[in-house]
């Protein structure tokens, strides 16, 4: 039972400090951070899946931030946004 319960708070602690390092959406320029570049994405079809691979490219680029400044696209969307750090 012991094991069972370091278990569960090692993944709890586990997810909690990936999810601190995760690329956060914002809708203006955030105060205190610079632009450090612009990214895309393309292939998505629908909105979400867009932003999902402008998030993971963000935190890729070890962005804090970034604001999605454009999506175009009927059927193959495409993507951009400004990163922050």
């Amino acid at each position: 039972m012991k094991n069972v319960k370091t278990l569960i708070a090692a993944v709890i602690l586990s997810s909690v400090s990936f999810a601190s390092f995760a690329a956060v959406e914002v809708a203006a320029a955030p105060a205190g951070q610079h632009e450090i570049g612009t990214i895309t994405a393309t292939g998505g079809t629908n909105l979400s899946s867009v932003e999902s691979q402008l998030a993971a490219k963000a935190q890729e680029m070890g962005a804090s931030s970034f604001r999605v400044t454009s999506a175009s696209g009927s059927n193959h969307l495409h993507g951009t946004a400004v990163i922050y750090k």
